[in-house]
């Protein structure tokens, strides 16, 4: 006779269901400035505890304390917080203009932009990142324009990728930006590649990969850890934890590991938690880690532990799967008041002055709106050519290509 009892699996399990009171006991947050800050040469087995910890700089009185801070004069905090709050503007006329028929689909970034408006702060022109969708402050802080975004959202005349890809998944080589791949975590291991390239060619520029927790569960990130630690290829991989894949908890795709970051540890790769509502925070991990890899030291996964406020994606409704004001309870606040605050208490800005940027920010993007709606919206206006899916796929244009395009009279 089996003596043993039946089998089962077992399936994580969130901590509140929708109707549920917020729960966030789990994350256990350190002071603001405990965590210490290595040497950029560090050896990774002896920083395993960032993996564990979050690094914080802005304590809750909005000041900056702690090894981590005084990297950024308010001026440049200034410039970041404008960069954060274009980004937050330019979300809510995008998700307007999707239920208005405009675009097809819309990806907010709402309790997010610390992360991307940051890094990005800390890159040098030629470096490269291979991005997942909610990574648009990128370009935001990068300089790209607000209109070119907007015509790629609406797949407009002046779309600069000639309607071939879905809204927001921009690319821009100019500015570092690899086109946006709806097949998630494929950007990892390609971010690995063109840093081991980068390297092969004895050139100076880095690359920087992203992904979310979810993503985190693909083949793909498991093999640009390999790849990465193997090779010590001149990468920083950016594991964005919002808490939440489309619809699952982070609890389904970390599996047993205690931390996303603590992924890195096996293969021998300084990982790091960060605080990503904390924009001085996340500056100066993403400035640490860009300097390791430019020194080639090799590479560094970053965990960004941050809260996402809005639904997945306009084609999603957080309600079915997470308490309604569970946004309200997350513990790490929210990055653009955060950092406004942080800059009241040091004089360096004013809530009168802060109404004002509001104004003039709404100002610019409702203007770029205007004027990328004269080129065309999804229902309306100039759209891309059809000569243009003919275009850019080979060097040489096949014949079967010549005759389809023939067919279609372009």
């Amino acid at each position: 006779m089996n003596e043993h009892a039946p089998l089962s699996l077992h399936v994580p399990e969130p901590a509140v269901r929708p109707g549920g009171k917020p729960d966030f006991s789990s994350v256990r947050i350190p002071s603001a400035g405990s965590v210490p800050r290595p040497e950029i040469d560090v050896d990774p087995e002896s920083i395993r505890d960032l993996a564990f910890s979050i690094i914080r700089v802005l304590n809750r009185e909005g000041e900056a304390v702690g090894p981590w801070a005084g990297m950024l004069s308010d001026e440049e905090l200034l410039e970041g917080l404008r960069h954060m709050m274009t980004l937050r503007t330019f979300d809510a006329r995008m998700l307007m203009a999707q239920r208005q028929g405009k675009t097809s689909f819309y990806m907010q970034h709402m309790g997010e932009e610390a992360v991307s408006c940051a890094f990005r702060k800390a890159l040098e022109p030629g470096d490269m990142n291979f991005p997942t969708y909610r990574q648009a402050g990128l370009l935001i802080a990068g300089g790209y324009s607000l209109v070119d975004m907007m015509n790629e959202i609406f797949s407009n005349e002046k779309d600069p990728l000639k309607g071939r890809q879905m809204p927001v998944l921009y690319s821009s080589k100019a500015l570092g930006f690899f086109s946006v791949s709806g097949n998630l975590a494929t950007q990892f291991i390609q971010a690995v590649g063109w840093a081991m390239a980068s390297a092969i060619k004895h050139d100076t520029r880095i690359a920087a990969g992203w992904v979310g927790d979810g993503a985190t569960a693909e083949s793909d990130f498991h093999a640009a850890l390999v790849f990465a630690s193997t090779y010590k290829a001149p990468v920083v991989l950016n594991i964005v934890n919002n808490q939440w894949a489309i619809s699952t908890f982070q609890g389904i795709a970390r599996g047993g590991a205690g931390t996303f970051a603590a992924r890195g540890l096996g293969f021998g790769i300084p990982s790091l938690r960060v605080d990503g509502n904390d924009y001085l925070a996340v500056y100066a991990v993403a400035k640490w880690a860009i300097e390791r890899a430019r020194r080639n030291l090799g590479p560094t996964l970053i965990e960004y532990v941050t809260y996402r406020v809005g639904a997945h994606s306009t084609s999603d409704d957080p309600a079915a799967y997470r308490p309604k004001t569970e946004s309200d309870a997350w513990p790490l606040g929210d990055p653009v008041i955060r950092l406004k605050n942080h800059l009241i208490s040091r004089g360096a800005w004013s809530e009168a002055r802060h109404k004002q940027a509001e104004a003039e920010i709404l100002d610019t993007v409702v203007a770029s709106q205007k004027e990328a709606e004269t080129h065309g919206t999804l229902h309306a206006g100039g759209k891309p050519s059809v000569r243009d899916m003919f275009e850019g796929v080979y060097a040489e244009m096949p014949p079967h290509l010549r005759r389809q395009r023939q067919q279609a009279g372009v």
